[in-house]
């Protein structure tokens, strides 16, 4: 099917769930947040594919098992686009981002030397301008609060080198927008002008060469 946005009733749907989040709520409302919900998210993914590849939707349940919140549903829906992207909507409204989240060892030591790098650090910099000037603003996660090992404090591009991530970040407040096909040229518009962050990201950083646990 076409993706024509997601109902208001999606967010209702997510505000109810952050009121009653059980199991009792879930099995009586799981049909509307199949129809509602996921379904467009699904059609989005199709949409998107032949320009950012195949698309996967995470699943709906919580991962209760070292958290002191036991609440077992997410309230949200969360997909990731397999060229880079990801896309999210709440009650709070639609969330895009693109970038590296969270950097394993080997890939935050090749981004720290690339952001250090005169060349390569300055045209970081140039990417990160261009990217906000677009819209999305770029956001470092975890960052360290002191200078990473074997940099100095001083260093022109330290607010960079803290981070243990960087990921390019967008959100809208909920709107009539939501339900129609701009919600499609938001994303869009969003995954092109992010797209110069992602691959500033794959060609100096690359995916993580480490076994997996």
């Amino acid at each position: 099917m076409t993706f024509e946005g997601w109902p208001a009733e999606a967010l209702e749907f997510y505000e109810q769930l952050e009121a009653d989040n059980s199991k009792t709520f879930w099995t009586a409302h799981k049909e509307r947040y199949e129809e509602v919900v996921r379904g467009p998210m699904a059609d989005l993914l199709d949409a998107l594919e032949d320009d950012w590849g195949p698309g996967k939707i995470f699943r709906p349940y919580r991962d209760v098992r070292f958290s002191a919140d036991k609440t077992p549903y997410k309230t949200h829906i969360g997909a990731y686009l397999e060229a880079g992207g990801y896309i999210q909507l709440s009650a709070d409204g639609l969330a895009c981002g693109n970038g590296l989240y969270q950097l394993a060892p080997d890939q935050l030591a090749r981004y720290r030397a690339a952001v250090a790098e005169d060349v390569s650090g300055a045209e970081l910099e140039r990417v990160i301008a261009a990217v906000e000037k677009a819209g999305p603003a770029v956001v470092g996660r975890d960052p360290l609060k002191s200078a990473p090992r074997g940099y100095t404090k001083d260093h022109p591009r330290i607010g960079l080198l803290r981070n243990k991530g960087l990921v390019a970040w967008q959100e809208w407040p909920p709107a009539a927008w939501l339900g129609t096909p701009e919600a499609y040229r938001r994303i869009t518009a969003f995954l092109r002008a992010s797209q110069p962050l992602k691959d500033w990201l794959d060609g100096h950083v690359g995916p993580s060469e480490l076994p997996a646990r």
